[in-house]
């Protein structure tokens, strides 16, 4: 039984273990990218940042403890030299570990582990993002806040005089009727009057013109019937004349 021992055998020996973790260790070192199952990933991590993290003192000691650890001079040159530029300014975190799918074989579970300062198109990324903006001090805070308040308070005050003496000005002229109201209902009343006279006026006027119209009418047919009466008689007169004189 394991008895809380929280490290994986990954199935095999601690010499097998530690040899294959040495060897994937100076891989990445050299080739600062490899793809491998993401249990064995995962305890690489465990093995390797403490080596990286001794590589930022370049001091002998160091250099003969990181040999021992990975028994290769050319991953420890390399880990001193390259290396330890790129991670001088970061305080942990050095690997990241990107899935990648399942294994067709025996579909394990593979990773992609890279270190983190030497992938160029994040870095890329993020230098082009804006940096934070840092917070401001509490008693700043405060004043502006005081300030805001009081701008506030004095905008209120305003408005509320300014309500009031409208709705004053209001009731002053509902109460008060002024004159302006009288005078502008007069010509209205004088309008109306005259209109009342207009249409009488009108009214007598056609009155007129008919009693008008109708007089010459009625007398050109009383002319025209006088005139025929007269133009019989003389047509009987002349008749009985004629037959006289034959």
């Amino acid at each position: 039984m394991r008895h809380g021992n929280k490290i994986n055998h990954l199935s095999r020996t601690y010499g097998h273990r530690k040899a294959m973790l040495r060897n994937m260790a100076v891989s990445l070192i050299l080739n600062k990218r490899i793809n491998t199952t993401l249990a064995k990933a995962k305890e690489l991590r465990k093995f390797v940042e403490p080596v990286l993290t001794r590589s930022k003192a370049d001091t002998i000691h160091n250099r003969r403890m990181v040999f021992a650890d990975l028994q290769d001079k050319e991953a420890v040159k390399e880990l001193f030299g390259q290396v330890a530029e790129k991670i001088a300014t970061r305080p942990g975190g050095y690997t990241r570990i990107i899935k990648t799918g399942f294994r067709l074989g025996d579909a394990a579970e593979i990773c992609m582990m890279e270190l983190v300062d030497f992938n160029e198109l994040l870095l890329a990324d993020s230098s082009s993002r804006k940096a934070k903006t840092t917070r401001r001090s509490r008693s700043s805070s405060k004043k502006t806040i005081s300030s805001s308040d009081s701008t506030v308070s004095d905008k209120t005050a305003a408005g509320t005089s300014m309500a009031a003496s409208v709705v004053i000005d209001q009731a002053i002229r509902v109460e008060e009727p002024t004159q302006q109201g009288l005078e502008e209902a007069a010509p209205v009343a004088e309008e109306l009057s005259f209109v009342e006279t207009e249409s009488a006026e009108t009214s007598a006027f056609t009155e007129d013109v008919s009693v008008v119209e109708e007089s010459p009418i009625e007398g050109e047919f009383a002319e025209a019937a006088d005139a025929g009466t007269s133009e019989s008689t003389e047509l009987t007169e002349g008749a009985k004349a004629d037959e006289e004189e034959k």
